[in-house]
């Protein structure tokens, strides 16, 4: 188990450092019991803090006049509610995403990860990590051995209440000749019904 936690570790590592000398789009779709109500398009390319800095691609929305002011203010009022917890289930999916090397130690240190096989997928191993940022919690890194590289990532976790449960698949994808990338994240806020689907793609090399 400490080879494929030090095989992951030097992979995410090596993955960040490619990542830096490209640049991405971001689609960030927003979905409430199941309709769509917002989608974003991001430019993004990582910081010399290693953090991705984001920069919008989309025109500035255009106030709407439409409907009394009342209804306006209600309108407003509901998407500020959804917009609030969508930025806290991004907050939160940050904070997974990627993994951390340091905390991953712990988690093994702790004896908090256990290591298993992936019967559809004879090159890959999984490591569940339990307690891995919240007190039950848990992340299942799905890892090529023989291409050493993170095929995808599942996390089990909650917001501020344990019955507040948030779900989170991320998928990854290798550009040609360059580094793995998170290609598709799906953020699932469960008891608010909302969803939020983030695609990555058009990695020019800067």
């Amino acid at each position: 188990m400490q080879q494929r936690l030090a095989e992951v570790k030097q992979a995410m590592a090596q993955n960040k450092q490619a990542l830096a000398k490209y640049t991405w789009v971001e689609q960030v779709t927003i979905s409430l019991k199941g309709e769509e109500k917002k989608q974003e398009h991001i430019q993004v390319r990582l910081g010399p803090d290693g953090k991705p800095q984001k920069t919008s691609l989309d025109a500035p929305a255009q106030p709407q006049e439409s409907g009394g002011r009342l209804k306006r203010h209600i309108v407003e009022k509901k998407k500020e509610e959804y917009a609030d917890y969508a930025d806290q289930m991004k907050a939160l999916a940050q904070q997974y995403v990627p993994p951390d090397k340091d905390m991953l130690q712990q988690a093994y240190q702790q004896g908090n990860i256990t290591l298993g096989s992936v019967p559809e997928n004879p090159n890959a191993v999984k490591l569940v990590i339990k307690n891995y940022l919240k007190q039950g919690d848990s992340m299942t890194l799905i890892f090529d051995k023989a291409q050493k590289e993170l095929l995808q990532v599942q996390i089990a976790s909650y917001m501020d209440d344990p019955k507040d449960a948030m779900n989170l698949t991320v998928q990854f994808s290798k550009l040609p000749n360059g580094p793995n990338h998170v290609s598709n994240m799906m953020i699932d806020g469960v008891s608010k019904q909302l969803n939020i689907a983030t695609q990555n793609s058009n990695y020019p090399h800067l």
